[in-house]
């Protein structure tokens, strides 16, 4: 089994999930005491939330993926090899302002052949804000729950065939069982990922 490099803290409410996700996967599949080889780097987030705010953060995973000569699963494309299976074409994705307003996610989703369906502007703001100041601190609440289940419900209105919870600390909050809207939390799917290529099955 190879070794899973983790970047993580971003925040590390979502870390401990990833952790907790890669070890699962990995027991599931070879049973018995098996647990993931993980080397993990956890930042510190508020660094990483203040260069979130200076922008190019296509350019920056660009340069990450040049310099090193390890493989780098980008969340974007696992998620959209997902999609593609399911024959979804058109997709609804909540997440940071930055996930939603910036190119490098939904672009990188478009390449796929995929459309991207993103909240009207207060329901961007509303999603932004739970993220940062509950998500992240791992403050999980009732109303903020029923709030995103509408903007869910709205994105389906407008044509979704689903919605990717494209921050890692949404699937926090809801999950699939919560409504009937196909629902592709990239956190799973992520991590379900990185293990089948530590297992030798490449990126499927």
């Amino acid at each position: 089994m190879k070794t899973i490099g983790l970047i993580g803290g971003m925040s590390w409410e979502s870390t401990q999930t990833y952790y907790r996700l890669v070890n699962q996967h990995v027991r599931t599949a070879l049973g018995g005491l098996h647990s993931a080889r993980v080397v993990l780097y956890s930042a510190d987030f508020a660094e990483i939330e203040a260069l979130q705010h200076q922008g190019n953060w296509e350019a920056t995973a660009e340069i990450l993926a040049a310099a090193v000569s390890i493989p780098l699963l980008h969340i974007a494309d696992a998620t959209a090899q997902v999609l593609q299976r399911q024959g979804i074409a058109c997709v609804g994705l909540l997440g940071t302002r930055f996930t939603m307003e910036q190119a490098f996610y939904i672009e990188r989703l478009q390449r796929h052949g995929i459309e991207v369906v993103v909240p009207t502007e207060p329901k961007r703001e509303r999603v932004h804000t739970v993220i940062y100041q509950e998500l992240c601190l791992g403050v999980v609440k009732a109303e903020a729950k029923a709030d995103y289940l509408a903007i869910i419900e709205a994105l389906a209105e407008r044509g979704a065939q689903g919605v990717i919870l494209g921050c890692t600390e949404i699937g926090l909050l809801v999950q699939q069982a919560d409504t009937p809207v196909p629902l592709f939390d990239t956190t799973e799917i992520h991590a379900e990922q990185a293990v089948q290529w530590a297992l030798g099955h490449g990126f499927v």
